[in-house]
Parts: structure tokens; sequence; C-alpha cells
């Protein structure tokens, strides 16, 4: 019962954390792995995913109702996004991603560092792609970044928010509504494989889904209320914490 309790809090604040800039895995994930020692790594993934696709799910809708983005053409890259994670989660089935952990903190530290040095980085939202450009460099974007989630995870918000600003043009509050996009669509895919291969304690994931959706509701108002400036923060701040926790986590455990 303890157990169950410390990651139900833990996915309550992962909900509020994703709903704003993405980097929910960064609470919930090492919860996960440090209530849970002797779980196989891909069963606590795959419950992970079985609690956030419901926070995220509830974000992407009030996002929708109420940020103006080009949907329809997003909706392809949200299914490569998929696509990628179905694949990354299978490859996660095979091999251990020790490689990657030691490699994500330098990257996170490249995006912080970026975001702190454009002070005007994602403050207004001008798009540079219509169309097919922009159905094409989002796509590839999603890929790319789902293949990241299905494989290892933490960041992956913060990675999507971040490429959405920088290549796409969008301001910190529509890139998080895109995200949100992306990361349902990566989430299901990778539950998908998760469920076929057995990955999933649905006690667990049942609760933490509960308190997932609370979180992301306070997290979803919160950023529709205060705007991009307010994203754009949070963003700085869970980009930053990543960096202690992976950087921890790859060369001083």
């Amino acid at each position: 019962m303890t157990d169950l309790l410390i990651v139900a809090a833990a996915s309550l604040l992962a909900g509020f954390i994703d709903a704003v800039a993405g980097g929910g895995g960064l609470i919930l994930t090492p919860a996960l792995f440090s209530t849970y020692p002797s779980a196989a790594p891909a069963t606590l993934m795959g419950s992970n995913k079985g609690a956030a696709i419901w926070g995220t799910g509830w974000a992407t809708v009030q996002y929708v109702r109420r940020v103006a983005l080009p949907w329809g053409r997003l909706l392809p890259a949200a299914l490569l996004a998929g696509a990628g994670s179905f694949t990354g989660a299978w490859v996660l089935t095979l091999v251990h991603p020790d490689g990657l952990r030691k490699a994500l903190p330098l990257v996170l530290l490249a995006v912080f560092l970026y975001t702190l040095a454009k002070k005007d980085l994602g403050r207004d939202h001008a798009p540079r792609f219509t169309g097919r450009a922009e159905m094409a460099v989002a796509g590839a974007i999603a890929l790319v970044v789902g293949f990241y989630d299905g494989f290892f995870g933490p960041g992956t918000g913060s990675f999507f928010v971040f490429l959405f600003v920088r290549v796409l043009g969008y301001d910190f509050l529509h890139a998080s509504a895109t995200a949100k996009l992306m990361n349902l669509l990566t989430n299901g895919f990778a539950i998908a494989l998760f469920v076929s291969k057995g990955h999933i304690w649905w006690h667990v994931a049942a609760v933490m889904a509960v308190t997932n959706v609370i979180g992301s509701l306070a997290g979803t108002r919160m950023a529709l209320k205060h705007g991009a400036g307010f994203v754009r923060g949070v963003f700085i701040t869970v980009v930053g914490a990543l960096i202690l926790k992976t950087a921890w986590d790859a060369f001083l455990r």
C-alpha cells in the first residue's frame, strides 16, 4: 500500500509538469525504479506509460479546444511519433539503453544552454513552414523523438517542445500543445507493444492514472492561463533538473 501511495504522488506531480512543459518522466520514472527495484525495466516503463497516457490525453483535449494549430497537418506526424515509439519499445525489450543514458545529460545541457542564450526563443508564435513542408518537418521530429520515447523516455516532452520551438518556430505554449498530441500517440503505440509482451502492471498503472489526470488538469489550466512565458520558465526548470538527474544516474551512481 505504501508503495502505491509513493508512485501515485509521483504521478500527480508528473502529470502537472508534463502538461506544462513535458518532462514528467523526471519524477515518475525514478520513483518507479526506486520503489520497485527488482522489476524488469520494460515492465516499469510500460506501467509508467499506462498511467501517463491518461493525463496526456486529458491535456491534449484541453489544448486542442483552446490553442489554434494546424491539427490536421500535425496528426500524420503524431502517427509517425507513435510508430517510432512502438519500434523503440520493441528495441527496449531486446537491449539495455546504457549508452544513451550517458549521452543524455550532454544533449540536455546543450538544450538548456541554448534556451538560456536565446532570450526571445519561443516567446512569439511565428511558424517557419506551412502545408506539406510543415507536415514533413514535424514528421521527422516526431519519428526520431518517438523512437527515443519508446526506447528510453526521460525528457521526451521537453525534446518535443524544444524542437517545435527551435525548428518549427512555435512559441512555447503552441509547442507544448503540439507535444501533447505527439506524446499521446507515442504512449499509445508503446503501450500496445508492452501489453503484447506482458510488461504492464495494471493495478499500479490504474492508481497512477487517476492522480496523473488530476495533475494534468492543474498543469494545463496554469499553462493556458499564463501563456508562453510561464511555459518557458517551467521548461528551463525541468530541463535543468533533468540534467542533474540524468548526470547522476549516468556517472555517479
